[in-house]
């Protein structure tokens, strides 16, 4: 079996392990959306709103006391949640594509015409079909009668067997 109709193969059928590898590919999927959005789409967005870096837009709710070394900033980071935001929807609209392509090929092979039956045979075509028949019956040896088979009749034994008396007549008074 070939690379290909494996492949094949594996993508028609529905089941668990498949829904497995289809996490896996998704996880993976999601790292290079990340490195899309965050690298590639948002940078120039930033550029054209003025330089803005998105992943660093916060609102600071408690700053950082720089008296301590430990950092204790409380922000609502809402630049990375807009960069999720984005995310998603790079995702939702490729899964989008991908199910509407195998829903197109799903249509398209319950929609394939199922193979003719062969065309009637045209009248010369059955009139000779009907000789060939005719002259098949008449080149066979006929067949043999079946018989029905006779039961041999048991041999008579010659042993005597008394005979039965019998009764005696009543003579009328």
């Amino acid at each position: 079996m070939s690379i290909a109709s494996e492949f094949r193969e594996f993508i028609a059928r529905g089941n668990v392990v498949d829904l497995a590898v289809g996490v896996i590919i998704g996880g993976a999927f999601g790292a290079i959306t990340k490195s899309l959005v965050d690298q590639v789409v948002m940078p120039p967005i930033g550029l054209l709103l003025g330089g803005v870096d998105f992943s660093t837009l916060q609102i600071v709710l408690k700053p950082d006391d720089p008296a301590t070394e430990a950092v204790e900033t409380v922000a609502i980071q809402y630049g990375a949640f807009i960069n999720t935001i984005i995310q998603f929807l790079i995702i939702a609209f490729v899964v989008f594509l991908l199910v509407k392509g195998v829903n197109a090929l799903r249509r398209q092979e319950a929609d394939a015409p199922e193979p003719a039956a062969p065309p009637a045979p045209t009248p010369s075509e059955a009139l000779l079909v009907e000789i060939r028949d005719l002259l098949k019956v008449q080149a066979a040896p006929p067949a043999p009668v079946a018989r029905p088979a006779v039961a041999k009749a048991a041999p008579k034994t010659a042993a005597k067997t008394p005979a039965a008396k019998k009764p005696a007549a009543r003579k009328k008074p």
